[in-house]
């Protein structure tokens, strides 16, 4: 990057010690790479990535698949045991458990409620409670059997619809440790973080671990670690911006299953604007009238709540990754890497 002076300036304008406390980014553009950071965090600074982690989920089933032990369209009862099976989907009446398939839970299609931000008869949910800084633990199973005491939003696999569930991805960790006989953190180390040399990614699993960036809830920090440890597979990832966009471009450019699998992938429906859900992917697209000339291209990766984001455009050559460190105004991350961008693709 020739303005390495006008992108750190990016950063330290977007810490105001208010909403942001802390910014770590890095971004790629036709073979020139920048890292940097500002406020409370370093350009080498291990933060967790939340629900970014959704990545290595989709990378290591999309190669699971390219080796023949599963399919898109396999039921996921044929992986899961009876007992986790019943129950799991009752839709108006009637049981849709059986018609659950791997592609619903990758693509967010399933319409399964979501164990963490669902709300009791209270209006209590385990993301409530953390936000209060009542942290706690679970199992996938335990996470997997309180979603069955909420309502499903829609038959598995209903045309346009999609809902962001993190119990999707709770199954899928389980799924991944019986067809691959490894666990989630095995399978990311074996065949993401060594082979890429990701020294300094891992999947969080030690409540002692202090190395990970305290996260932010608005102005205070928010130590969870007992959550972050139960996460796994829907967001217990941990990461540096680095080595965030070094796993991006590899993600994207074919390392981990074969590059054509990213077309089916390409399956788009509307979650969170103006975010899209695809199978395992996301993409960010803004509307034209926050882009009128079409200069911010289309981006494809994962995003998540600790304000951390992965994205990338493979036919420009264009990848960034990075976060802000607050799960109040995740968005922010976005709004960090536009500007990013912006100025990468002015030279």
């Amino acid at each position: 990057m020739r303005q390495p002076a006008e992108l750190q300036n990016i950063l330290n304008r977007a810490v105001d010690q208010k909403k942001i406390f802390g910014t770590a980014f890095s971004i790629s553009y036709k073979g020139q790479s920048w890292s940097g950071a500002a406020g409370n965090l370093q350009p080498e600074s291990q933060f967790f990535i939340a629900s970014t982690t959704k990545l290595f989920v989709s990378a290591i089933l999309m190669h699971l698949r390219a080796q023949a032990l599963l399919d898109l369209d396999d039921p996921i009862g044929k992986f899961l045991s009876p007992e986790l099976m019943r129950g799991l989907h009752v839709f108006r009446g009637k049981d849709y458990s059986g018609s659950l398939k791997i592609r619903h839970l990758l693509a967010h299609s399933s319409g399964l409620p979501c164990y963490f931000s669902s709300k009791d008869a209270k209006g209590i949910s385990i993301q409530t409670g953390l936000f209060k800084g009542a942290d706690r633990g679970w199992t996938p199973e335990g996470a997997i059997e309180l979603s069955k005491t909420f309502q499903p939003y829609f038959a598995p696999g209903s045309p346009g619809k999609a809902h962001y569930s993190d119990t999707n991805f709770q199954l899928l960790g389980l799924i991944m440790d019986r067809i691959s006989g490894k666990t989630f953190s095995q399978n990311c180390r074996e065949l993401i973080f060594e082979p890429l040399g990701m020294n300094q990614t891992y999947i969080f699993e030690d409540c002692s671990d202090s190395r990970p960036a305290t996260m932010h809830y608005k102005r205070n920090k928010l130590p969870i670690p007992r959550a972050m440890r139960s996460f796994g597979p829907d967001g217990g990832g941990v990461s540096t911006s680095t080595e965030l966009l070094r796993f991006i471009e590899a993600y994207l450019k074919g390392r981990f299953f074969p590059p054509e699998y990213l077309a089916e992938m390409r399956d788009w429906n509307k979650i969170f604007f103006p975010l899209q859900a695809g199978i395992g992917i996301h993409r960010f697209k803004l509307p034209w009238y926050f882009n009128p000339n079409g200069i911010v291209p289309e981006l494809i990766g994962h995003s998540g709540l600790s304000g951390t984001m992965a994205y990338g455009n493979l036919s420009q050559d264009l990848f960034v990754a990075g976060t802000v460190n607050q799960i109040a105004y995740p968005s922010g991350s976005f709004q960090v890497a536009v500007k990013l961008i912006l100025k990468a693709l002015k030279g």
